[in-house]
């Protein structure tokens, strides 16, 4: 939806009039590669889409929080001083009222408000329509009270990303890693974000793709963060971790570890599920960096090298990847105006991310979009992607 009809809707949802409405947006996220990799202290390679969660939003006069979506018809209503009493307790709303909980744990005064919710991030499709969520809300949360407290410098993404990641873990129940919130507040109209979830250092590149472009395909078979084993996940990189420690004291993370050094010690791993799941982030760390390396050469053919390996890797080592997505990224493969094709976000449904030519973008989508339903039952969904700027206010 447009803007003002987004703020059309909330004047007839929340009534009043329209001068003291403000707008605030945050995007979804691509992962070009470096999946599963960011909660192990490796290097991530994602970039902010043109597809967001947009807010309208007028601030109350009481200590009401009202939430509505443009597409849903509930109204949730959460009093400040019990936002913990509504955690699992919603169908809708917690990501909001997760942020808002620790933007007032961190010392952010909550003011109340209504809030209108639109999301064109498509929910479930891996592109991390739970961050866009998170960083417009803790944007708007942390902007309103700045204004309460008389403070005139910008908000601090970065801080916005942490707070949005802290909601997940904590009132979500999800122990995800820094990059989709990171991605979603920092990210810079067509540029990438080389980061080091270690140290939050980062790099903004220019994705220079000629002639090519972006295009991501969704399976339509939804995936739960919280039920497709991403924390067992996490689980077994941190047993990885600690039977490494006993080799190697001084890593303090996977990522600390060479694919030379792996493969000189994988024999202190004798779990074969875990030696696996430590082989993945060990070589999708080292795929990142070169992946880096190869697009700020202009060398797109490596690149879709790695993007190919590192689908691989995640279907038959860390095992998060499904059929549907195996169906999306191995037809894709056998068209030759195809770079590379590979699964991005947590797997188990979602979307894959391919490199296209341009010219055959079209035909792409006409080619895999009946060989994926014959083979799945299932219709896919196709965005040409855009490439566009972190979460802010819009004036």
């Amino acid at each position: 939806m447009q803007v003002n009809e987004i703020k059309k809707l909330f004047l007839e949802t929340f009534g009043g009039e329209d001068e003291n409405l403000r707008v605030f947006a945050s995007p979804g996220r691509v992962n070009l590669i470096g999946e599963h990799v960011d909660y192990c202290g490796g290097p991530v390679f994602p970039a902010a889409l043109t597809m967001k969660t947009t807010i309208v939003a007028r601030k109350r006069d009481d200590d009401i929080i009202r939430l509505k979506a443009t597409d849903l018809d509930i109204v949730v209503e959460a009093k400040i001083d019990e936002l913990e009493k509504y955690k699992g307790q919603l169908k809708w709303g917690d990501y909001q009222l997760g942020v808002a909980l620790e933007l007032k744990n961190a010392g952010y005064k909550i003011v109340g408000c209504d809030l209108l919710y639109d999301d064109t991030t498509p929910h479930g499709g891996g592109l991390s329509s739970s961050a866009a969520i998170e960083i417009s809300t803790a944007l708007m949360f942390a902007t309103f009270s700045n204004e309460e407290n008389g403070i005139t410098t910008p908000v601090d993404m970065i801080e916005m990303a942490k707070l949005g990641q802290a909601a997940e873990h904590s009132y979500i129940g999800v122990n995800c890693g820094i990059m989709d919130q990171f991605a979603s507040a920092m990210g810079k109209k067509d540029h990438a974000i080389y980061l080091d979830c270690a140290t939050l250092d980062y790099e903004l590149v220019p994705l220079t793709l000629g002639d090519y472009c972006l295009i991501l395909s969704n399976t339509n078979k939804k995936h739960s963060l919280g039920a497709s084993k991403y924390n067992e996940r996490r689980m077994e990189c941190e047993a990885g971790l600690n039977a490494f420690k006993t080799v190697m004291p001084k890593i303090k993370q996977l990522a600390d570890i060479s694919p030379e050094e792996f493969e000189a010690n994988k024999g202190v791993l004798t779990d074969p599920v875990v030696l696996k799941r430590i082989k993945h982030i060990v070589y999708e760390c080292d795929r990142v960096k070169r992946s880096v390396d190869a697009l700020k050469s202009g060398d797109l053919a490596t690149f879709g090298q790695l993007m190919n390996a590192s689908h691989d890797s995640l279907q038959y080592d860390y095992e998060v990847s499904c059929d549907e997505l195996d169906i999306l990224a191995h037809e894709a493969r056998k068209l030759p105006y195809v770079i590379g094709s590979r699964m991005t976000g947590a797997g188990f449904g979602g979307c894959t991310v391919s490199v296209v030519k341009k010219e055959n973008a079209n035909d792409f989508i006409n080619t895999l979009a009946p060989i994926y339903q014959e083979k799945s039952g299932l219709t896919a969904s196709f965005y040409i992607s855009e490439i566009g700027d972190g979460g802010m206010e819009i004036k």
